[in-house]
């Protein structure tokens, strides 16, 4: 079973990929020059998952709609098992994300991809947000009432 640890930096490594553009992510993983031999054990394929919601007072759960996914599974020749799902129809970001999930499986890969591919994707998703928390601050407008003496 794996150390609490490991599962929290596996889900934001992931999460980090899902993100990010699929330009991006095969320039870097094509950088980190590693072409592990594997064999697909699902996919890439595409399906639909239901979105659930919340009813605001009670918490009750429904139906809110479907979106389409990607997922893929792959076993490394070392027995590494690596699994990704990608919001869309983007079999090429879940062939990368299923890859870079399965060779981080070694401490000494993960430490590499995440050092030269995952912090640098974090870092300009982080700057990317930023970016948008500045514009949308730049269009805010603060409403104030004003009460006059008469009521």
């Amino acid at each position: 079973m794996p150390h609490p640890e490991e599962t929290i930096l596996r889900r934001n490594r992931m999460a980090v990929l899902a993100r990010s553009s699929t330009a991006r992510l095969r320039e870097l993983w094509a950088d980190l020059a590693l072409a592990p031999g594997h064999r697909a054990l699902r996919g890439p394929e595409c399906g639909l998952i239901t979105l659930r919601g919340r009813v605001g007072g009670s918490g009750e759960p429904f139906n809110f709609g479907e979106a389409t996914v990607t997922r893929a599974s792959v076993r490394l020749d070392d027995g590494s098992v690596g699994h990704a799902v990608a919001l869309g129809r983007d079999m090429d970001k879940a062939r990368i994300a299923v890859l870079v999930d399965a060779v981080c499986q070694t401490p000494e890969t993960a430490a590499l991809v995440d050092a030269r591919m995952i912090a640098p994707l974090r870092q300009e998703l982080d700057a990317a947000d930023m970016e948008k928390r500045e514009q949308t601050a730049a269009t805010r407008v603060d409403f104030f009432t004003m009460v006059r003496g008469e009521d």
